[in-house]
């Protein structure tokens, strides 16, 4: 069990200051007046003591406190090209931001968890002792900031007053870090106090970049506080690992859920849309990627988009599961993002309106950004992650680097997508979820779609996704588990995570369970009989499978019954994908659908395996496999290792 303000406060140890009379002599001492008096309307103790302590631990020059007003965002954005850590584009209130690039992504080899002697954690995460933590922080962190200015940023996890929202305290010398925040979060200065109250909490990440030089990287370290619900980031500048609010703090909800919220909340690492189904209805959709492997695209396919990246769910008064975007933005892969895939977010990206952080993407002569895969003529030369480019460049292995990283990024508020529905985003009762789905990266195995017959399996879906390392990471290669999607996110046991699901998914208070899905788009031609790694299907395809989901939801199509779940019927797929205007072979279908059951028992028998390792993994796993595995087997013994939908229809 989770125990919280268990062992030192770090930051509080270092910073020295234990009492509201010091932080006051430290703000007046340290923070011109008009940083004073904006501190003064901030009554919370515990939130004065944490900034005081940040900054007696950092040591800045000078301090800035965001409120979120129209002058202090506008502030931010030009403290930031000041600073050069942004620079302007050719269109308006577009800027660049490069982080070094030796760190492209989230640096997983350096990020731990503080943990208490004796407290378990994840077997799929790092840790580190308190006291060991204690002594790097002081050693690295203290005097951070000196010849910096330090900002400090009150913000929202979620729409103001929202059960499931956190409040929490961004504090930083990156001013991109701070301009991020500010398109991604909601500020929330003038009612902090208040939403810290509902909340009973509130979440604290102190970050700073130091010199910003690669010789400083083996020093970077991301360290989450479990206890103290804190963060510390050093000497790095990629976003998702110094804007600590997203990533950082998502672990911490996820604990709050598995330990103090449990079968009341979840925390979870998925988009949120809605589909307009028949009638004019509209039915929202939560589902889990990782990252890489397509979640944006899906989120932007629905007709009432509200987030791309991470959901706070919990059950309503009324018995239904409700979820809120923790966020108000994207901070989106742009890799293959181009106007036939995703026509809202390229509409954002290339047309005047919006405001756009790019990262780590080409930068032409004429200060325009170009990128992989965005369906357009690229310019020989240019600027990017790398420095000074042009076509066929290679680096110090004589490999081709390409126009932009693979993990390049644009960060823009929702409002300027065509399809957000900024109603349902910012409605604190959250939006009605009637359907969750669980995707990774399968070239072999699955087919598009299924559907889970009963809550356990839902889980057991949520619990099986296998996926290839994607560029979002440093330090990973290989095919790899993730549970839930979830899995760099979950700092506990996972058996102490997986009971969570179980008991919430099958919680009475639940009157109105969603159907829980999973979805694959990555099935290849040889892995069906074809030749080469081309996918059997393509992007827009994700509208049909979440529009039969949606029809499934509300039981106005029938499916066949599998051992693994329900499949959809070819004509009901058929006249999903007329609606997008493609013909739909039964020779494709029947590709796709298709059970390769040696393939699917191999599965079951990794994840088993794997799970089998875990301490006190619920029973319901392992019985839930079991009972598939069972009725696999037999499917094999009567029509042998391939079976087609026809003899799967005859099964059932």
């Amino acid at each position: 069990m989770l125990e919280l303000h268990k062992g030192i406060d770090i930051l509080a140890e270092i910073g020295g200051i234990n009492t509201l009379d010091e932080a006051q002599a430290l703000f007046e001492a340290r923070c011109d007046q008009e940083t004073v008096a904006k501190l003064s309307q901030i009554a919370n103790e515990k939130a004065l003591l944490k900034i005081a302590n940040a900054i007696s631990m950092t040591s800045p020059d000078a301090v800035f406190v965001n409120t979120g007003s129209t002058a202090d965002v506008q502030r931010v954005r030009e403290m930031s090209l000041e600073k050069g850590e942004e620079k302007p584009l050719a269109m308006k209130n577009h800027t660049i931001h490069f982080d070094l690039c030796q760190e492209q992504a989230r640096i997983v080899d350096r990020t731990s968890y503080i943990v208490n002697e004796g407290e378990e954690t994840s077997t799929l995460a790092k840790s580190i002792l308190r006291d060991e933590a204690y002594e790097y922080v002081k050693t690295y962190m203290t005097g951070i900031a000196k010849g910096m200015t330090l900002l400090i940023g009150f913000f929202s996890r979620g729409p103001i007053g929202a059960p499931a929202a956190l409040p929490a305290l961004e504090i930083t010398t990156s001013t991109y870090v701070m301009h991020s925040a500010n398109i991604l979060y909601r500020n929330v200065y003038d009612q902090f106090d208040k939403e810290a109250e509902r909340a009973g909490l509130f979440l604290t990440n102190v970050h700073s970049e130091g010199p910003n030089r690669p010789e400083d990287l083996p020093n970077a370290r991301v360290f989450m506080d479990r206890s103290w619900l804190t963060t510390f980031s050093m000497f790095c500048t990629y976003a998702g690992n110094t804007l600590l609010l997203k990533k950082g703090n998502h672990r911490f909800a996820v604990d709050l859920a598995t330990y103090y919220q449990k079968e009341d909340k979840l925390s979870e690492h998925m988009f949120i849309t809605g589909l307009t189904g028949l009638g004019g209805r509209k039915t929202f959709c939560a589902g889990a990627a990782p990252s890489g492997c397509g979640k944006t695209t899906t989120a932007m396919v629905g007709t009432d988009f509200i987030g791309d990246d991470l959901a706070q769910l919990w059950i309503a008064d009324d018995g239904t599961l409700r979820a809120i975007n923790p966020e108000k933005g994207i901070f989106g892969i742009v890799r293959d993002v181009n106007r036939a895939s995703d026509p809202y977010l390229i509409k954002a990206l290339r047309e005047p309106g919006a405001e756009v952080i790019w990262t780590n993407v080409l930068i032409d002569e004429n200060r325009v950004p170009h990128w992989v895969g965005n369906g357009e003529e690229h310019p020989k030369k240019g600027v990017n992650f790398q420095g000074e480019w042009w076509e066929g460049k290679t680096n110090e292995n004589g490999e081709p680097i390409p126009l932009s990283n693979p993990n390049a990024r644009c960060t823009v508020d929702n409002t300027f997508i065509g399809n957000y529905n900024q109603a349902a985003a910012e409605d604190p009762r959250g939006a009605e979820i009637k359907v969750i789905t669980y995707s990774g990266r399968d070239s072999d195995t699955m087919p598009p779609v299924w559907v889970a017959k009963n809550p356990d399996q839902g889980v057991v879906i949520g619990a099986s996704i296998m996926s290839a390392a994607t560029k979002t990471e440093v330090g990973v290669s290989g095919v790899r588990r993730q549970p839930w999607a979830n899995e760099p996110f979950i700092p506990g046991p996972l058996a102490d995570y997986m009971d969570a699901q179980f008991t919430f998914f099958n919680s009475d208070k639940l009157k109105t369970k969603p159907i829980i899905a999973g979805l694959n788009y990555f099935l290849t031609h040889k892995a069906r009989g074809g030749e080469g790694n081309g996918l059997l299907g393509e992007k827009r395809d994700v509208k049909v499978w979440l529009g039969w989901l949606e029809l499934r939801a509300h039981g106005d199509v029938e499916a066949i019954e599998t051992p693994i779940g329900f499949i959809p019927k070819y004509d009901d797929l058929k006249e999903l994908f007329a609606g997008i205007g493609k013909e739909y072979p039964r020779e494709l279908y029947n590709k796709q659908f298709a059970f390769y059951v040696d393939n699917i028992l191999a599965r079951i028998n990794l994840q088993e395996e794997a799970y089998g390792k875990e301490k006190n993994i619920p029973a319901k796993l392992f019985q839930v496999y079991a009972e598939q595995r069972d009725g696999l087997e037999a499917l094999k013994a009567k029509y042998g290792s391939i079976i087609s939908v026809e003899q799967l229809v005859k099964a059932a």
